[in-house]
């Protein structure tokens, strides 16, 4: 069914009669009325009442129904189309962004804030999850971007907005700790302190250290790099992070040393589900970020 038609319907019935119609609709009234009597067709019901001619047009029964379901129906499209200008001039939506524990708080603190200045009528809700559970987020509709380490394929898509190199963080007594440079393979004796399951650090690393020939002995998993540190300077292994997570959670009595970039670089990217257009809302959290890469390169 045409609202279109339906318009034209509710127009006559405002006007009782199609020369009146015709004129506040800027159609002529011949087209009125073969849209009419199509109308009257596809319902297969009398919709008006044509009386003689000069006499003032009725709805029928059934033209009061479809005149009052008419109504609702234009308001609803109505409705739907300020809702929409809303949506795009970013005064109203919502955007729902799956947020990687590490990092986002030194990432996305001043993106945020930018964020909510520009547009204070997006209701933003954050998830911060591990990078895993993010792509579950994802694929859920849970969340319309999330950040984590990825390899982008046929299901995801998106950039790269952090990287940097990684570091061992020792104890400070340890015969490692006076090293210039560290690689994996130095690590091979050296219980570790890996992130949990849940993290895609995790398996970055340990698919890294068996890249590099060996399985890591494992002396724990943590879930804050706080507490991995912590646990560094008490001596129950080494533990490898981004080099900016590790200075932010610097504690005495661990030494910072670097991994050789050819065996691991931490990248944490924003992506979302390929193929499926993104918000006005998220379209613009994007745009943000890409500006901000302009001006601080990755």
């Amino acid at each position: 069914m045409d609202l279109k038609v339906i318009r034209y319907f509710i127009e006559i019935v405002d006007h009782c009669g199609f020369a009146k119609a015709a004129e506040a609709i800027h159609i002529t009234q011949p087209a009125l009325s073969k849209a009419i009597n199509q109308l009257e067709d596809e319902l297969d019901l009398i919709l008006l009442e044509r009386g003689k001619r000069g006499s003032q047009l009725k709805p029928t029964a059934s033209g009061e129904v479809v005149y009052r379901y008419g109504m609702q129906l234009l308001k609803v499209k109505q409705e739907m189309h300020q809702e929409l200008e809303a949506q795009r001039s970013l005064n109203a939506g919502e955007l729902h962004l799956g947020l990687a524990p590490l990092g986002s708080a030194e990432i996305f603190a001043p993106v945020i804030a930018r964020y909510r200045s520009l547009y204070p009528k997006i209701a933003m809700q954050l998830f911060v999850r591990g990078g895993i559970e993010q792509t579950i987020a994802l694929k859920k509709r849970e969340v319309e971007l999330a950040t984590g380490i990825i390899s982008f394929d046929e299901e995801f898509e998106g950039f790269c907005i952090r990287r940097n190199p990684m570091v061992v963080v020792v104890p400070k007594q340890h015969p490692l700790a006076s090293q210039p440079q560290l690689t994996l393979k130095q690590l091979e004796d050296t219980p570790q302190i890996l992130f949990d399951e849940e993290y895609a650090l995790h398996e970055l690393v340990f698919s890294g250290c068996v890249k590099a020939g060996f399985i890591p002995k494992v002396a724990t998993k943590v879930s804050h790099p706080d507490f991995g540190i912590t646990l560094v300077a008490a001596g129950t292994g080494v533990m490898i992070m981004p080099g900016f997570i590790a200075e932010r959670h610097a504690v005495a009595g661990v030494s910072r040393v670097p991994l050789s970039t050819d065996d691991l670089i931490w990248e944490l990217s924003l992506f979302w589900r390929k193929g499926h257009p993104l918000s006005f809302a998220a379209q613009a959290m994007v745009a943000l970020i890409r500006e901000q890469l302009a001006a601080e390169p990755v």
